[in-house]
């Protein structure tokens, strides 16, 4: 269930998989991501006239800019020899995007390509399969939303409108492959660039573009068998995309056969227009079937294929897979209550596998997608471990066993960003405090320190060139300055990726406080910009409280819808229970087989503590509401704590976690039939009879992440117990909100809620 700003970010996206990805990192910072639990941004139409100024004006505003998001460069890539900086941009009331090229010797920045110039000045159509696989990566961008670079950085490979480009960058000329008509997924380039694959309705296909003449790789596609594409829970839990892999030396590839026979599909539904056919997606409920994922190698020569061999009964995710020069196809299998993984060296010859590492964790076990990291020459690679009892980076030799540690304890590591072989240094996201991310330079042998290439309160990430000698700096900070610096490896700055968002019409009013305690939970205030000492105001407690999302982090463009809601008479508060990420093992683990109740009681723990610090704080006026997770979570506190919480909104929230998906919530819970008192005490049906504040549901009916039913049952079941409830339906509406009319109309309802239930300042 990640939400929905990280999972774009991660794919761009990084989430329940347990990614720290620093990629995602980066691109939150860059794109001035709002925390998890803020409503999921929305795409806006291609241009608007901008809006008169006035506290409703900003809301139309936040919806049409994506919380001021739109017009900021994304998908940032340094070229292997940091020649150029290539990245995404739109304009600021735009959802579509254009490829940009920063020169890094003059400083200066050219547009590439355009979806215009691709396609002709045709609109672009997206296929179904297209459509879900955005879902899965929260991608609601038009226009040039992807592309790949060929390893020496001379040609980049963009997928557009059913269509693959291939751009030459010395040349500046555009060209088309000639291939069969069809449903076109995930196309890449090989790392030599000679060689092209791609998925066209289920089957794998591959050109050499000496040749150019496309070749059918696999012939078993059917209703229920997928070649070359990961699954559901690969894509939408363990931020794996990939369902093919091409041998450095294009002499092989292998590929993902799924085969959902037994899988339940789920259906889908349109309301508003009965007569548009159901979707019937395949969708593996907790302690149901999963999709069974076996592996092919294919000799591209001889066309002979080998399965590849592990133990599947054991170890039937398939979680990570890398193939990189000099060293074998790795892959990272884990088993179905993820307590145990093995990353096995694959001969993709002959199919065998051989065991390099082996961990157990008696919890969980997260999934890095950073990681293994080969070095180039094969010598050893990178691994994360958590068996120390905190993340950490360790230097690992080809038979897997550790060489040391190379990150520090109480370090705060969070994820690896690049690793600069020559001058044998690791560029790692890390933070001791939880709040902020910083970029370092932790070297990969004994005898000195890590340095910190940043400073200040913010969050910060990184790019780099392949041979380092050019990067882009990301940072989002606590005074609310966003940039994206092109730098030399020494640091001399360079330029700076334009940005073209519009200015924020307000500065939040954020304040961030470390409760005392012997937990020192992280929280945060945002009060009124004309906020008054001598009133007292009813509070909104913003929350997601779940795995993998924080809600208080050290950025000030985070936090405006929070200040717009301040601004109707309230002081909004958000706090990080125990189980949230940025800690170590035993924190996020804390709530294995129950994670509503230890939560629960840490927010309003967090919520007690600020009131007493707080006089201006009237916590007997206080209401809860939250998204995805975070809708789950204010359905519980507002049934388990009417004492605490006077009523609640709930935006698409999980009602039984019988009925999400196996690979989050079965990491989290276990097994159905072995936790069958956590499942129950982590069941909004448990406590529906029990509600006695007001509560407002809200839930997209084509949600096919958290499927609109969760809201229906909990509706039924309020119902049946004759309790009073608001229900609002988005119709034909995701896990996302693609739409800034009804974006600002929603958050508008929500704020009436609150003053209706909550009063005025005092």
């Amino acid at each position: 269930m990640k939400s929905s700003w990280m999972k774009c970010l991660k794919a761009t996206c990084s989430r329940t998989g347990g990614t720290r990805a620093s990629l995602a990192v980066s691109l939150a910072i860059l794109a001035g991501a709002a925390p998890a639990l803020a409503q999921p941004a929305a795409p806006v139409p291609t241009s608007t006239s901008p809006s008169a100024s006035g506290e409703e004006s900003f809301l139309r505003q936040w919806s049409l800019t994506r919380g001021f998001g739109l017009g900021r460069p994304r998908s940032v890539t340094v070229t292997p020899k940091g020649d150029a900086v290539l990245f995404l941009r739109s304009e600021p009331r735009s959802v579509v995007h254009n490829l940009y090229s920063f020169d890094t010797g003059s400083g200066q920045e050219k547009v590439l390509l355009t979806a215009e110039r691709l396609l002709g000045g045709k609109d672009e159509q997206l296929s179904a399969e297209e459509r879900a696989r955005r879902e899965r990566m929260r991608q609601s961008n038009r226009g040039i939303v992807s592309y790949s670079l060929s390893e020496d950085g001379s040609q980049i490979l963009i997928p557009l409108g059913g269509k693959i480009f291939l751009y030459d960058r010395a040349t500046d000329k555009v060209t088309s492959p000639q291939i069969s008509p069809g449903t076109i997924i995930d196309p890449r380039l090989s790392r030599s660039g000679k060689t092209m694959g791609w998925v066209r309705d289920s089957e794998l296909w591959i050109m050499p573009l000496g040749s150019g003449q496309e070749r059918q790789i696999t012939r078993s596609a059917d209703e229920f068998r997928t070649n070359g594409t990961s699954e559901f829970v690969a894509q939408e839990e363990m931020s794996r995309f990939e369902g093919y892999w091409i041998s450095p030396d294009d002499s092989h590839i292998v590929y993902q056969h799924t085969d959902h026979t037994g899988v339940e599909r789920l259906t889908i539904a349109d309301p508003m227009h009965p007569e548009n056919a159901a979707e019937n997606p395949f969708y593996p409920r907790v302690g149901k079937s999963n999709a069974t994922v076996t592996l092919f190698s294919v000799n591209l020569n001889s066309s002979q294929q080998e399965a590849i061999r592990w133990d599947r009964e054991q170890f039937p995710y398939v979680a990570t897979v890398k193939w990189t020069k000099n060293a074998p196809l790795t892959m990272l299998v884990q088993s179905r209550e993820q307590t145990r993984q093995q990353l096995l060296a694959v001969d993709h010859t002959t199919g065998a596998t051989t065991l390099l590492i082996e961990e157990t964790d008696p919890a969980w076990l997260n999934i890095e997608q950073a990681v293994p990291r080969w070095l180039e020459d094969g010598s050893e690679f990178l691994w994360i471990s958590e068996s120390s009892g905190e993340a950490r980076l360790e230097r690992r030799s080809p038979t897997g066993s550790l060489i040391r540690a190379i990150t520090p304890a109480g370090f705060g590591f969070r994820g690896l960003i690049s690793v600069d072989e020559q001058a044998r240094i690791a560029y790692v996201s890390a933070s001791a405090e939880p709040t902020e991310s910083h970029v370092w330079g932790v070297p990969l042998d004994e005898g000195s320190s890590p340095v910190a290439l940043t400073q200040g309160r913010g969050q910060f990430g990184a790019s780099f060139a392949k041979d380092h000698s050019a990067r882009v700096m990301f940072s989002n900070t606590l005074d609310g300055k966003i940039a994206a610096g092109v730098e030399r490896a020494d640091g001399t700055k360079v330029g700076e990726l334009k940005s073209l968002a519009e200015k924020p019409p307000m500065t939040p009013n954020y304040e961030m406080v470390t409760l005392p305690g012997p937990h020192h939970l992280r929280a945060s205030i945002v009060r009124p910009r004309n906020f008054d000492k001598s009133k007292k105001y009813p509070v909104l407690m913003n929350v997601y409280g779940g795995p993998t999302a924080q809600t208080v982090t050290a950025n000030l463009q985070g936090q405006l819808l929070k200040q717009w809601y301040a601004d109707h008479g309230f002081i909004v508060v958000s706090a990080d229970n125990r189980g949230t990420p940025g800690h170590d093992r035993a924190w996020e683990r804390i709530t294995k087989n129950n994670f509503i109740d230890i939560p629960l009681d840490d927010q309003v723990m967090a919520l007690k503590q600020l009131g007493e610090k707080y006089p201006e704080l009237d916590t007997s006026r206080t209401g809860v509401w939250g998204w995805s997770f975070g809708g789950y979570f204010s359905a519980m506190a507002t049934m388990r704590r009417p004492d605490v919480f006077r009523c609640g909104v709930a935006g698409a929230p999980v009602c039984d976690f019988a009925d999400y998906d196996t690979h989050y919530t079965e990491r989290y819970l276990g097994l159905p039939d072995k936790n069958p008192e956590g499942y129950k005490a982590c069941n909004v049906l448990t406590y529906c009879g029990d509600l006695k504040v007001p509560l407002m549901i809200v839930h997209g009916t084509a949600d096919d992440n958290v499927y609109f039913m969760h809201s229906l049952k909990m509706a039924d079941a309020l119902f049946k117990a004759g309790k009073q409830f608001e229900f609002l339906p988005l119709p034909g509406f995701t896990h996302m909100v693609p739409d800034p009319v009804v974006k600002e109309r929603l958050e508008s309802r929500i704020a009436d809620f609150f003053k209706r239930n909550l009063g005025e300042p005092r």
